[in-house]
């Protein structure tokens, strides 16, 4: 089971909790409700065992996270769902109405996109949040996710065309990836306090000089 191992973090339902947090602790419990009896039909209807093999992985290890929330949930008086929501059972409906040709693909492609969608969501969770057993259920959380991820894609029918791109990034100010500061550019431009700028081209090109001999006279010694 992929339980990280104790990192320090504590778990005592301390700290702020958000909406954002509620909202989370509420989505894990949404996806066992869901991905639980997926992998339970991928056992049942594929004809493959690899497909077979990663149905039951997925599935065992959410009962496993479903139980870790649970249990935040509680310390944290946080109400969870007991039903999927209604695209997570038009999903299943969709498993449950395939056959074993399409079966396998559906199953591996839903679980996929649905895994990806909640990878950064964890990720943000994890990065901001100010309650402490939020912060360690996330920790688990993306540990789940992750191996979920790999799990499915080692199926090696992932359709990855599917997948919903990636915005693209805001552009930065100014010219170039790193946005420019006009105080900066301004500092660049303008020589620093009581130095003259011929001084300082000077002991520049003194130093190159003397790093030009210094390199000759290590050749000449070879």
């Amino acid at each position: 089971m992929p339980v990280p191992p104790n990192t320090g973090l504590t778990d005592r339902g301390v700290g702020n909790l958000s909406p954002a947090d509620k909202d989370f602790v509420v989505k894990v419990r949404l996806a066992g409700l869901w991905e639980i009896p997926a992998g339970n039909m991928a056992q049942q209807k594929s004809q493959d065992p690899r497909i077979q093999n990663i149905g039951k992985n997925i599935s065992a290890q959410h009962v496993l996270l479903d139980q870790l929330d649970r249990d935040a949930a509680k310390k944290l008086g946080i109400a969870l769902p007991n039903q999927p929501n209604d695209d997570q059972k038009f999903w299943l409906n969709e498993m449950k109405n395939a056959n074993a040709t399409t079966f396998d693909q559906i199953y591996v492609d839903r679980l996929r996109a649905a895994h990806g969608k909640i990878f950064p969501a964890i990720a943000t969770i994890r990065a901001s949040t100010r309650n402490d057993t939020v912060r360690k259920l996330a920790q688990q959380a993306n540990q789940f996710v992750m191996t979920h991820m790999t799990l499915l894609e080692s199926s090696g029918i992932v359709d990855y065309g599917a997948l919903p791109t990636a915005p693209a990034p805001a552009a930065a100010p100014g010219k170039g990836p790193v946005p420019v500061d006009p105080g900066m550019i301004q500092a660049a431009n303008s020589s620093a306090p009581g130095i003259n700028t011929s001084v300082i081209l000077l002991v520049l090109a003194a130093a190159l000089v003397a790093g030009v001999i210094t390199t000759m006279r290590i050749f000449r010694a070879r």
